[in-house]
């Protein structure tokens, strides 16, 4: 954020304004129809209840630019409160933030609603309520909420479906947040959309997939947000091998399109889970949780090692400790049985390796775990896991526990 040198008394601001909306067409190519959008790390951003006046809140959103002085803290739960420590120092190149109707708006299946829908702070049954408040008439929807009442500064804890994201245009990220989410996620956890609005997510067109064997399934798991493509270059990068923090984050986001599986994830931790793995790191909170619901471990030197390439083997074990913790937090069954969706696929290349039994045990599940490229009888169980295998794998096991096959227990192995 750059500090203006010089500031346009009132009235001159004024007749400034009117006279750029005179000579700028409302349908110019910048109107908010034109503009894409690019997700940013969710737990650098934050959505406030900013209060004022007696007893009137706004919104304040708040993003916290990496490696520079601390904008804001929290504490506390239901609600969690926050301490908006950028207000003690000169934010400038530290924090990035936004008041009102022009620094953030409503965005659903790639369509801002800003002209639509305006966002509003209102207390009803004890907590604090951010919704879009339609300036024409027709439904509210509900974005977030407080979760409880407190002096100060609230926390909005999104409601399923809706994550954070930028306006962008020609790749490049503006300073516009969008409160950002899918018609189909958010009707899936009881949310409302606008009217004549149908569920659906725009094309996404990667300039280097046209011919990959995963193309479908890597537009299909973008629509779901696990994982994204890169803007800047309108490639996806198939081809490129997954690291093991990029994989624990994407089985999160991926656990976010479930509704019924709840995380209780923390944005921030305290303490670094692994010495190789600083409590500051992007990574670091995704990590700890996906250490303590045992979804991955460590080495036996106790690191983690977070940029290390994963193997299409290793891949697979996540994706099975995925699938059991997911399960788990929808039944009170003791025992999960298996129930296959498919044959088991017998690879030539696992017999006798660590994750023979797992690989083909989770090739039974919705294909899972399938040979390299889609074809042959060879799994590779070491080759790295690239993102096309990747974002496919992960969509299958998602599909699998959506209901979306015939199967309904989880693999026990």
């Amino acid at each position: 954020m750059k500090t203006m040198k010089f500031t346009l008394p009132v009235r001159l601001a004024t007749v400034a304004t009117v006279a750029l909306t005179s000579i700028i067409p409302f349908n110019s190519a910048r109107s908010a129809a034109s503009f894409d959008e690019q997700l940013i790390d969710q737990s650098q951003v934050i959505a406030v209840a900013r209060p004022y006046g007696d007893k009137k809140y706004d919104l304040l959103v708040i993003e916290q630019i990496p490696d520079k002085n601390q904008c804001w803290s929290e504490s506390g739960s239901d609600p969690v409160l926050v301490n908006p420590l950028l207000l003690n120092f000169d934010f400038t190149g530290h924090c990035r933030r936004a008041t009102d109707s022009n620094g953030y708006s409503l965005r659903i299946d790639g369509r801002d609603y800003g002209l639509n829908y305006l966002l509003s702070v209102v207390q009803r049954n004890g907590e604090l309520v951010l919704v879009g408040t339609p300036r024409t008439g027709g439904p509210e929807i509900i974005v977030g909420r407080t979760r409880g009442m407190s002096q100060g500064f609230m926390k909005f804890v999104l409601e399923p479906g809706w994550q954070f994201s930028k306006r962008a245009y020609d790749g490049k990220e503006l300073g516009h947040f969008y409160f950002s989410g899918t018609g189909e996620t958010i009707v899936a956890a009881g949310g409302v959309l606008p009217p004549n609005h149908t569920p659906g997510t725009p094309a996404i067109a990667f300039r280097d997939i046209g011919d990959d064997i995963y193309k479908a399934e890597i537009e299909q798991a973008v629509a779901q947000r696990f994982i994204a493509g890169f803007k800047e270059d309108s490639t996806f990068r198939p081809q490129v091998a997954l690291t093991r923090e990029q994989l624990v984050s994407m089985v999160i986001e991926a656990f976010k399109t479930l509704p019924d599986v709840k995380l209780n994830m923390s944005d921030r931790v305290t303490e670094s889970p692994y010495p190789d793995v600083q409590a500051s790191r992007w990574s670091a909170a995704k990590i700890q949780w996906a250490q303590k619901n045992q979804i991955v471990s460590g080495y036996p030197d106790g690191t983690f090692q977070p940029t290390k390439e994963v193997t299409r083997a290793e891949l697979i074990a996540v994706l099975q400790k995925a699938s059991q913790y997911a399960q788990s937090q929808r039944t009170t069954t003791a025992q999960l049985t298996a129930k296959q969706t498919t044959t088991k696929t017998t690879f030539s290349d696992t017999s006798g390796h660590w994750a023979e039994m797992l690989v083909n045990q989770m090739s039974a599940y919705c294909q899972v775990a399938s040979p390299l490229n889609e074809t042959g009888t060879e799994f590779a169980p070491n080759q790295p896991a690239f993102r096309n295998y990747s974002a496919a794998a992960t969509l299958r096991m998602l599909n699998c526990l959506k209901g979306n096959t015939t199967a309904t227990k989880l693999l026990n192995i």
